[in-house]
């Protein structure tokens, strides 16, 4: 009976030693038990498993009332959570310090940018915000020291007034295959009626095969936004290799209906497309 006792823990003990000890800061469910790179969006895996830690984010706008079809500039600030104090040093993710995505509230509207950090600690964009409505922002960052952060902001142009049922779109599905400015998009699902809750893979086939190139250090970046803006997802391929097949592995949260953006370059020209999910509950 000891014997068998001391054969489980010493099976216990090998299995604690051989954990992955290794992660992305991008994709933290990717870890391993050596250094290397991520399979996923290459960055450098990192020591340690880290307790994530949310850091407030400030958001101001110049001017104050948003105007829609006018230029603004809007500010940034990551506090620290333990000091309240602003953050000054980010990891590069992606090429960049900071990502910045912008969603109309109709779902018509999109963009990926990246706010420029000023000495004094706010990152700043200008930019313009085409039509009166709501947007969701999702600011995507990591600080030095910390954890790896999605955080979202919700904003409204000065004036705008609906009601709940009318600014929640509800769009049809749309698998479509979409055209680029030189790149042809086709998406397939696995399992063809994605399930809330469980995994959804992402087909995606581009035409032509040549010339692609990664956008900003990954060879595709996805955004997937519920109709009613409350759930927003950055991912990028699980499996691609610079051809024309990528994989995207991903979970949907809730039983609705998705707009998911994809992005990828092919010979210097950044192509944005959009499909439109609908995602249904487990019978």
């Amino acid at each position: 009976m000891r014997l068998a006792v001391f054969a489980i823990l010493l099976a216990a003990l090998l299995v604690s030693a051989q954990d992955p000890t290794f992660y992305c800061p991008m994709d933290p469910e990717v870890r391993s038990n050596a250094p290397g790179k991520c399979p996923r969006c290459g960055m450098k895996l990192v020591p340690g498993i880290p307790n994530p830690i949310e850091y407030p984010l400030d958001l101001r706008a110049v001017p104050r009332e948003l105007p829609a079809g006018r230029a603004v500039t809007l500010e940034m600030r990551v506090l620290d959570p333990k000091t309240g104090r602003p953050v000054t040093q980010f990891e590069v993710v992606h090429e960049k310090l900071f990502h910045l995505f912008l969603v109309s509230q109709d779902l018509e509207y999109f963009s990926h940018e990246h706010p420029v950090l000023g000495a004094d600690g706010w990152f700043r964009l200008n930019t313009t915000l085409p039509k009166p409505g709501t947007y969701r922002l999702l600011a995507d960052f990591d600080p030095s020291g910390g954890t790896p952060q999605l955080a979202p902001k919700t904003i409204s142009t000065a004036g705008y007034v609906a009601s709940l049922e009318q600014s929640i779109p509800h769009p049809p599905a749309d698998l479509a295959p979409k055209q680029g400015p030189n790149l042809h998009v086709s998406l397939r699902t696995e399992p063809a009626q994605p399930i809330a809750g469980m995994k959804t893979l992402l087909f995606v086939h581009l035409s032509p095969a040549d010339g692609i190139e990664q956008y900003i250090g990954a060879w595709s970046h996805m955004l997937a936004v519920s109709n009613d803006l409350v759930d927003t997802i950055h991912s990028h391929p699980f499996i691609a290799d610079g051809g024309p097949e990528m994989q995207v592995n991903i979970f949907f949260s809730r039983a609705t209906t998705y707009k998911i953006w994809m992005q990828f370059q092919r010979r210097g020209v950044v192509n944005t497309v959009a499909f439109t999910l609908p995602v249904h509950a487990l019978q």
